[in-house]
């Protein structure tokens, strides 16, 4: 069977993303196929305007409306108090959470030699520029949990530290409490997040 050429560009559109394979590709074009076409009018706007309006705050990386944004805008936000993250992704996560009263930092990614990415290939030298206004009081690392995220954040530590003692700064450098998720069993769990459970326990 030979697909009409619109449908078979679409399904080859969708087998770019990243974790679509092209059954998925195939089942999510023929679905917009039957789709009501005001509906699908309103999909191709959203996808049009999604470069067009969105841009990239000049202060902490992440994505936006408006420059700066509105969490780097937000007066009531703890300014001394910087998080960084890989990923926007990220910042969507821990805003849900409801509970981080500070400001972020988006690297865009992580070290990983394997990549071909370097410290200068993110946003590290862009963070040091921050710090180095003085104002900031603590940095917290919240990169995954992942040989890629610990090396960042092992390079950021290192970075910061000698920040610290050229500068005469007192920045403190914490990492995200990183173990157990609510609802697990002990046995389930690997030695690495084990351990970390075990670093991150808290008084009780």
């Amino acid at each position: 069977m030979r697909l009409p050429r619109s449908l078979s560009r679409l399904i080859e559109s969708f087998e770019r993303l990243p974790g679509i394979g092209s059954k998925t590709a195939s089942r999510l074009a023929f679905y917009l196929l039957r789709v009501p076409q005001e509906s699908l009018e309103e999909f191709a706007q959203s996808l049009s305007e999604l470069k067009a309006k969105t841009l990239t705050c000049s202060i902490c990386y992440n994505v936006a409306e408006r420059d700066p944004c509105s969490i780097c805008s937000d007066r009531e936000r703890d300014k001394s108090t910087i998080c960084v993250v890989e990923e926007s992704l990220d910042v969507l996560a821990l805003e849900r959470a409801d509970h981080f009263q500070g400001v972020y930092h988006v690297l865009h990614g992580a070290i990983s030699p394997l990549n071909n990415i370097g410290p200068e290939e993110i946003f590290i030298k862009q963070l040091m520029v921050r710090l180095e206004s003085g104002e900031v009081k603590e940095v917290i690392l919240s990169t995954n949990p992942n040989m890629e995220g610990e090396a960042t954040a092992m390079f950021l530590q290192k970075k910061i530290q000698k920040l610290n003692k050229e500068k005469g700064f007192t920045i403190k450098i914490s990492r995200i409490g990183l173990g157990l998720p609510t609802g697990a069993d002990l046995e389930y769990a690997d030695e690495m997040t084990l351990s970390r459970a075990l670093e991150g326990r808290r008084e009780y």
